[in-house]
């Protein structure tokens, strides 16, 4: 008896072993297929359709030039008698640089000088000899129209011939022809003779001042301040005219020369503050926008845009690696989407919108001005929607999918 209750106590257990174990394989197969389901669905990522600004981000690459750079070369041939600049020493406007032999030069302004001097005392002397000629001929005729006038009283009473009459007017024509010649010489109130001889001086004064540059322009002096860049002179060398002798680089303030294209070209303006990061000292500098070329680089097919930057504390050297970086708004306050949203087919622009339920559908839109990572949609989606970014090849119009969450990235890790 006891052996068959033993016997029924074992079947017992082994049949709701059996059923245990067949709940839980039934459970498990139900859940795989659960499982497989869900996998079957695609995953995306969804992007909201919300409006902001559409921003472009334009980038600029250009080196370090000097504000100015100035080569001092040689006006006349000749040879250096003094070097008072060395390289890298800071000079200031005016200082003498380079001097060549004035000699020649100081005896033409001395020969010049006597020749100007000479001219000008025949000026004065010309100027003194016809003044007293005029006043000497307009004299001669005053009198003589006197002498007639009170002949003419005495002849009409008797008291002198005819013939005395006539020597008397006759004297009065003669000095008044002598007058006319003198004030027939006059422009202007001055004779012809003195005015010449003025001329003369006045070129002969002409002729030293030519004299005296020549003699300076062999005295090379800074034009602007700034540090000596290049030297190639020594005191004795013979150098020729417009051969270059030094340079002065200015680099109290420096600019940035930039390429841009022709689409990037309306975000830059006049006087804009623009920064600019010098690669080599990893210092980002303030600057600002002075110059846009007027016309396109027939070579490069870009435009050109200068950068100002300060230099004040000299830190910075001409031909230095500089970069900038401008956020430029194309659009403001319009509709966006991710670019990897929109897709194209047949000419025909279109999206893949997931709704609350998570189904697909697929719209048409149209599309306005692309920037860097988002592009404007002018019409086909409202504001709040949800597009697909990722996984798009795998969508169709009607599709349930399975939109990508933080809960499905930690499973997936």
């Amino acid at each position: 008896m006891k052996v068959d209750d033993k016997k029924k106590r074992m079947l017992l257990l082994a049949t709701v072993l059996i059923g245990i174990a067949l709940f839980f394989g039934i459970r498990h197969i139900m859940s795989q297929k659960v499982v497989s389901k869900k996998n079957l669905m695609p995953v995306v990522t969804t992007a909201v359709v919300s409006r902001d600004n559409l921003i472009k981000k334009i980038s600029l690459i250009g080196q370090t030039v000097p504000q100015a750079q100035i080569d001092v070369a040689a006006k006349y041939q000749g040879r250096v008698t003094g070097v008072f600049a060395d390289l890298g020493q800071t000079v200031e406007p005016g200082q003498v640089l380079i001097t060549e032999d004035t000699q020649d030069a100081e005896i033409a302004v001395t020969q010049n000088q006597q020749a100007y001097q000479q001219a000008e005392a025949d000026a004065r002397t010309t100027e003194a000899q016809q003044g007293a000629n005029y006043d000497k001929a307009n004299a001669d005729y005053q009198k003589a129209l006197a002498t007639y006038q009170r002949n003419k009283q005495v002849f009409d009473v008797g008291g002198i011939t005819q013939d005395t009459l006539d020597t008397s007017a006759q004297q009065v024509a003669d000095a008044k022809a002598s007058l006319d010649m003198l004030q027939n010489q006059m422009e202007g109130g001055v004779m012809s003779s003195v005015t010449s001889a003025q001329a003369n001086a006045a070129k002969a004064e002409k002729v030293l001042e030519s004299a005296e540059k020549q003699r300076n322009d062999l005295i090379l002096t800074a034009a602007k301040s700034g540090i000596i860049g290049y030297r190639q002179v020594e005191v004795g060398d013979m150098v020729s005219a417009g051969q270059k002798l030094l340079s002065i680089y200015d680099n109290q303030r420096l600019y940035v020369d930039c390429q841009a294209a022709e689409q990037d070209l309306p975000a830059f303006s006049l006087n804009m503050p623009l920064d600019v990061n010098i690669d080599s000292l990893g210092k980002l500098i303030p600057g600002k926008v002075i110059y846009i070329s007027p016309t396109i680089d027939s070579t490069s097919l870009m435009y050109t845009v200068r950068i100002a930057i300060d230099n004040a504390e000299g830190a910075l050297k001409s031909g230095m690696f500089a970069k900038a970086m401008l956020n430029s708004i194309l659009r403001s306050h319009v509709l966006l989407i991710p670019k990897a949203a929109l897709m194209e087919k047949d000419g025909q622009e279109y999206v893949f919108v997931v709704d609350s339920e998570n189904k697909v559908s697929q719209k048409t839109v149209k599309s306005g001005a692309k920037g860097d990572d988002q592009v404007e949609i002018l019409s086909g989606l409202q504001e709040g929607e949800q597009v697909a970014v990722s996984n798009i090849s795998r969508l169709r119009d009607g599709l349930t999918v399975r939109v990508d969450s933080s809960d499905d990235q930690e499973a997936a890790k």
